[in-house]
């Protein structure tokens, strides 16, 4: 997984609320689980004017202008800005890997669904909750012209614009520490490795009936 530190990057302004983890990455594209591929198809149904599918080149589709992430200068933003309940609906982890894929290291909203926000953490993207009159602020400087951009310090917990206000957040310690380190769930329990290694050994001495071939 990728370390998070300080990230700088271009908003994207996804002004609606309650979008849902179906929204996100749709059904279509669950069948694979190879936690990668998933960028092109981010958003697929508001993305798009046509449907889509595995099986389909994103290259044929026609994109929606109205949609954000198609538009000057927010194509290609690195940090997502949305309203209340991000990340609703069902538990498929496959909205994460869409949202890292494309690009976004940081989500930022008022309020996330647990499985969601859960999922952030172990797939390198920072969910970041302000609030509402924080990320009205947000909203109303990304519709510049030339776009918004944010600098997210995770070592002070800070969100902080150029020519304006910062903005403290809160982080679970044991999870800003797996964040700064980029460490999964996976990660944080090879870093036992030598005292697990330890452990089989020991079992297999106190207890030899246990690794006999039936």
């Amino acid at each position: 997984m990728q370390a998070f530190t300080i990230h700088e990057g271009l908003v994207a302004p996804l002004d609606r609320a309650n979008v849902d983890t179906d929204a996100i990455i749709p059904k279509q594209y669950l069948k694979s689980i190879r936690k990668t591929g998933f960028g092109p198809y981010l958003f697929d149904d508001m993305r798009y004017l046509d449907a889509g599918g595995l099986d389909i080149d994103v290259a044929d589709r026609r994109e929606d202008p109205d949609f954000v992430l198609n538009q000057t200068p927010w194509r290609g933003a690195s940090i997502l800005l949305a309203r209340e309940n991000f990340g609703c609906g069902s538990s498929r982890e496959h909205a994460v890997w869409a949202l890292e894929n494309y690009g976004f290291r940081a989500v930022i909203a008022p309020s996330f669904a647990d499985i969601f926000y859960n999922n952030c953490f172990k797939n390198g993207v920072l969910p970041i909750r302000l609030a509402d009159d924080e990320v009205d602020a947000l909203f109303d400087a990304a519709q510049d012209p030339q776009g918004l951009t944010l600098r997210v310090d995770l070592f002070e917990q800070q969100v902080s614009r150029a020519d304006g206000p910062s903005y403290a957040f809160a982080i679970d310690a044991n999870r800003r520490a797996s964040m700064l380190e980029g460490l999964d769930h996976i990660g944080e329990t090879l870093q036992q490795a030598e005292a697990i290694r330890a452990f089989e050994t020991k079992r297999a001495t106190d207890r030899p009936w246990l690794f006999r071939d039936l």
